[in-house]
């Protein structure tokens, strides 16, 4: 567990490290947690401590492990990030002391995991063995371990795992073709509820920000698992079936993510899997309602805050580009090159300023939403996510 001083944009972060030159520790100047943030630096097991408002690197936080499929949430209070490394070990961060508070090595082979929404649990979806694990949010104790095991009897990796109101988690197990919700209001011990056969492969789910709709991606077929979370009957149904019409699947290079798709009003923009397209949902009907042509393989769909526009990025080979959907015509109005290699893109709270991750540049690039110019520039090695913390009061997270 490392940390050290790091440099960016000329600015460094002097007040969060000892200084050399009197051999004692400077007190850190007070500061607001609303503003921070982290930049994941996959390929050291590092990540980079910003501040939002002043477009700052404040420092680097270093012994995180495998972070090269790994994400963040953040406690209610913003003081603490939990960061999920794809080698299974969950992090839990200090971002006003910056460094390491707690780290535990909770599986072989992890994807992603939320925070509940009273922010005293923490669940990881893992790939090996294979099922989600429950940890008290403060102490990173175990409180719950729950084995994916199929209808066939079969371990299963787990996937698209996000928060529901009342302390219960939604995920899918992608081997058994299965949504599980497991609900801890009553205590340590989860009620499952299960829907077997929603389609083959359930690659990735989210939930739409009104905890209404649970949609994941099926990777073996055309279409998407859908629950509606208000039903008195909870149900599991097919929605936009069959949309290649006919078409051949192209190679997935990058599987698509939905935690990043754009939801608008009644619309839901996400990525097509296997074709160069977003579709557009009706979320009052489920229907498919437009198949939107782009660069390449949507990534992420993310919606601006307000909702008026949606920002999209690409697999390889054509992942230099990041393209703009306008909701009320459902066409692309703007495309620009990024640099080599996006992989993601996050926008602040109100929507001003996006942030995107150019990995294979060495940067995070901050851009003015409505000039579309950019205005910074971040210095970080090999970035594959931002993440504020005020997503700590997004639901789903």
């Amino acid at each position: 567990m490392k940390r050290r001083a790091f440099l960016g944009s000329g600015l460094a972060a002097g007040a969060l490290l000892a200084s050399a030159a009197n051999g004692r520790a400077e007190t850190p100047a007070p500061r607001a947690t609303g503003c921070l943030g982290l930049i994941v630096e996959r390929a050291s097991g590092s990540v980079v401590l910003i501040d939002n408002v002043r477009r700052a690197a404040l420092g680097r936080i270093e012994g995180l492990g495998d972070l090269s499929h790994a994400t963040a949430v953040f406690s209610p209070c913003e003081r603490y990030a939990f960061v999920f490394g794809r080698d299974g070990g969950l992090t839990r961060l200090d971002l006003l002391e910056s460094r390491i508070d707690k780290r535990v090595m909770q599986s072989g082979n992890s994807i992603g995991g939320a925070i509940s929404d009273d922010g005293q649990l923490i669940a990881v979806a893992n790939y090996t063995p294979g099922g989600v694990k429950i940890f008290d949010a403060e102490t990173l104790a175990e409180v719950a371990s729950i084995p994916a095991l199929g209808t066939d009897g079969k371990t299963s990796k787990t996937v698209g795992i996000v928060a529901l109101p009342g302390r219960r988690f939604i995920y899918s197990l992608y081997d058994a073709g299965e949504i599980w919700i497991a609900d801890f209001g009553a205590g340590a011990t989860p009620k499952l509820t299960k829907f077997p056969n929603v389609g083959r492969l359930p690659y990735d789910g989210a939930v739409t920000s009104d905890a209404r709709h649970y949609l994941a991606g099926l990777f073996g077929e055309d279409g998407f698992a859908h629950i509606d979370l208000w039903a008195p009957e909870l149900k599991c149904e097919r929605v936009a079936q069959n949309y290649f019409g006919g078409q051949q699947k192209l190679p997935v290079f990058k599987m698509p993510h939905l935690e990043g798709w754009g939801q608008s009003a009644s619309d839901l923009l996400l990525p097509a899997c296997g074709a160069h397209e977003v579709l557009a949902i009706d979320l009052q009907t489920m229907g498919l309602k437009k198949r939107i042509p782009t660069h390449g393989q949507p990534v992420f769909c993310v919606a601006r805050p307000d909702g008026r526009e949606v920002w999209v990025n690409f697999a390889h080979p054509l992942n230099d580009t990041v393209q703009i959907i306008d909701i009320p015509t459902l066409e692309v109005v703007h495309s620009f090159v990024a640099g080599p290699t996006v992989l993601h893109l996050e926008f602040l709270p109100r929507g001003h300023e996006v942030w995107i991750s150019v990995r294979d540049a060495d940067r995070v690039d901050v851009m003015d939403v409505r000039r579309r110019q950019k205005v910074a520039e971040i210095p970080a090695q090999k970035p594959s996510g931002v993440f504020f913390a005020a997503r700590a009061h997004r639901l789903g997270g």
